[in-house]
């Protein structure tokens, strides 16, 4: 065998071994912390608020409490009072920003394709989710007429891409 290999092979181990112990190391760090999230607050556009908290967006309250071990924001009954907590939309990976059970409006952020048509993010309210592995996304929750914007408050503009950028079902 060649000095090459033998190298390309010995690096090749350790990087995969050195993956393993990593990824054991990070599951026992995420049950850890999920143990320690049910006593812990949730957020809000990156603020912490404190569980039984009860917050409005959106013309609708949202009470913060745990869902599976986790911080979780749930949906209350509609209310006539302007949001007591900003609401940037989602704009970017709801990730450290948001616990999951948020809504917002959406954004170009949002945008997707099916086929090869766009589906402008904008026209929808999309919540926050959590997958199995605990990572957060958004997931469409209702059309944008759901979502009552306060006096003044800036509206989603309407996506800048057009269908020509979607191939087969893929934003490009």
């Amino acid at each position: 065998m060649s000095r090459t290999r033998a190298l390309t092979l010995l690096a090749t181990a350790a990087v995969t071994a050195g993956g393993l112990e990593l990824g054991a190391g990070t599951a026992a760090a995420g049950t850890r912390m999920a143990a320690a999230g049910a006593s812990a607050g949730c957020v809000w556009a990156g603020t912490s608020h404190e569980q039984g908290a009860t917050v409005v967006a959106g013309g609708r309250s949202f009470s913060c409490g745990t869902a599976d071990g986790a911080p979780y924001w749930s949906r209350g009954q509609a209310v006539n009072r302007p949001s007591t907590v900003p609401n940037p939309g989602a704009t970017t990976n709801p990730a450290h920003l948001f616990s999951a059970g948020v809504h917002q409006p959406g954004t170009d952020y949002n945008d997707y394709c099916v086929g090869s048509q766009l589906i402008d993010g904008s026209e929808d309210v999309y919540q926050v989710v959590v997958d199995r592995n605990g990572a957060r996304y958004w997931k469409v929750a209702g059309p944008t007429s759901e979502w009552a914007f306060d006096q003044g408050a800036d509206h989603p503009l309407p996506s800048w891409r057009s269908a020509s950028l979607c191939d087969d079902g893929n934003l490009i």
